[in-house]
């Protein structure tokens, strides 16, 4: 304890005595780098203070913005259920589904034909798909025109229903056509809408019958090809006529008068599968179509990137010689100079019509998705982003590899490894965390492009097919950044439509910001392992 005690005070007094024989002009000097410290830390630290202001702008901004359309879109679904147009989609929903046995019966046909069928045979399938008929399309035109009729009447200024909903568009279109339409009661309506529900039972009845008849004694087909086709279109029609009984039991139990939910106004916003706008009959706000979309451009753009711009990173770190790094490194980083409209109209001329030529060759018969009909899809826009996104994916992760430790390789060379052992098995470890911070960067790189996807995915607003396997790949689709870009300019500012690209927004934001967050604590990890 007193030897200690002893050595504390020796330096302190030390302590002192230097401080004492500091010169007066090396006290000001030291002063001087303190206030130059100081204004640098004031001045970053300024710019990182702006930054977290313009974050918390763009949040508020995006919230305020957005915020209304819960309501708007909670009010268009009331409507949607009182004005009877949700009832008369439950029949449109079984028109459609005979719609589509009726097509795979002209389907038939059409094989049956090309293998070359004689004129008798034809006709007597004529003749069959002619008995099977459409008999629904007649009803559901129907109850289409007196579903209108009632919305009408209900946007009129004074009705209850009416005045509850906010879209500012649909006011108005009611408005002029509120002299054209007839001003009816209500109930009156709504109770003759809801005769349909007996006619659509004894269509239901009166099609047993004779569709029991036709699967009885099919047509004479002339392939194995063709009859396994009609042997699943007769399976499907037999299920077709055993669920009309639970459609009309449905119909009878609909009651338009049934409370809507609130949380419907948010699921039917994020799990929603239509995105359909200016539509005469009724509109749907589903991100889901967007977000599959966006996911699947992103995805193909990163199978590509991430190769090539991990080992492009891997070459030029540990193999490439002075010359070629000083050649590869600046074109691979030049790449993202390139205006992506450039690369868009690249797309559409180049890229797309030399991908469907390939798929239409004779060497490429073996895929069977191909040939394709669409020279702007998923892949296309894919490959597009791929190049954007590789400079991201190089940069960051060459730094990766350059900042693990260099006594890493050289243990591993003093143990015998050669370079490739080195590079595989201590190097790309070492650096796993920041090339992973570094796919997620260009993962956000890419999901936030607009320009190429609107120019070279499609644009169609539909979730791909996925029964065709890779062949999904290779459909048009419609990403949440190409909607803003495309509709903002078009909207009612305040109408349910501009609030519900704000929303899109604000969901793309927020994956955005998640990716961003994910990269930047992988590269904390990565920093704390290697020191």
């Amino acid at each position: 304890m007193l030897v200690s005690r002893l050595f504390r005070i020796v330096a302190g007094v030390e302590t002192a005595a230097q401080e004492l024989s500091i010169p007066a002009g090396k006290s000001a000097s030291g002063n001087r780098r303190r206030t130059a410290e100081s204004v640098i830390r004031a001045f970053f630290g300024s710019n990182a203070l702006v930054a977290i202001i313009v974050l918390t702008l763009i949040t508020i901004f995006l919230f305020r913005e957005g915020s209304g359309f819960f309501g708007q879109n909670l009010a268009n679904l009331r409507l949607y259920r009182q004005a009877g147009l949700e009832y008369v989609d439950i029949i449109r929903t079984e028109a459609e589904k005979q719609t589509a046995l009726s097509r795979q019966l002209g389907d038939i046909r059409l094989q049956q034909m090309r293998a070359g069928a004689d004129q008798a045979a034809l006709e007597k399938f004529d003749e069959f798909a002619n008995k099977f008929g459409e008999q629904l399309n007649g009803l559901l035109s129907d109850a289409t025109d007196q579903a209108q009729a009632l919305r009408e009447t209900m946007l009129q200024p004074g009705s209850h229903a009416g005045a509850s909903v906010i879209e500012t568009e649909s006011q108005d279109e009611a408005s002029t056509t509120a002299a054209a339409t007839p001003a009816g009661n209500e109930a009156e309506q709504m109770a003759t809408l809801r005769s349909a529900t007996d006619k659509f039972a004894q269509i239901a009845d009166s099609m047993k019958a004779p569709i029991n008849e036709l699967l009885a004694v099919p047509p004479a087909l002339t392939s194995a090809k063709e009859r396994k086709a009609f042997a699943k279109w007769k399976a499907e029609a037999e299920a077709y006529l055993k669920q009309l009984p639970a459609v009309v039991e449905k119909l009878r139990a609909w009651d338009p008068n049934k409370p809507m939910p609130a949380y419907r106004a948010i699921t039917s916003f994020l799990f929603g599968t239509q995105w359909i706008t200016a539509s005469f009959w009724q509109d749907w706000y589903g991100i889901i179509p967007l977000f599959v979309g966006s996911l699947l451009v992103s995805v193909v753009a990163l199978l590509l990137a991430v190769p090539l711009g991990v080992c492009a990173a891997i070459y030029v770190s540990e193999v490439a010689s002075p010359i070629e790094k000083s050649l590869i490194k600046p074109y691979i980083e030049f790449i993202s100079a390139i205006p992506s409209v450039v690369l868009g109209f690249f797309g559409i001329a180049v890229l797309g019509e030399t991908i469907r030529a390939i798929s239409r060759a004779s060497f490429m018969k073996w895929v069977p998705f191909f040939p394709i009909s669409e020279r702007l899809n998923v892949f296309t826009a894919g490959c597009l982003l791929a190049l954007m996104a590789v400079p991201t994916i190089f940069t960051l992760a060459e730094d990766a590899l350059r900042n693990v430790p260099r006594g890493f390789k050289e243990a591993s060379y003093a143990l015998g490894g050669n370079r490739l052992q080195t590079i595989v098995r201590v190097l790309v470890p070492a650096a796993l965390s920041g090339i992973v911070s570094a796919v997620l960067l260009g993962l956000g790189r890419v999901i936030g492009e607009t320009m190429v996807v609107l120019l070279c995915a499609g644009n169609r607003i539909a979730i791909p097919d996925f029964t065709q396997g890779l062949g999904a790949v290779f459909q048009p689709v419609h990403t949440m950044t190409g909607i803003i870009a495309q509709e903002m300019g078009e909207v009612v500012r305040g109408s349910i439509h501009y609030r519900a690209l704000f929303m899109v927004g604000l969901v793309l934001f927020a994956i955005t910001l998640a990716i961003n967050y994910g990269a930047q604590k992988l590269v904390t990890r990565y920093r704390m392992s290697i020191g």
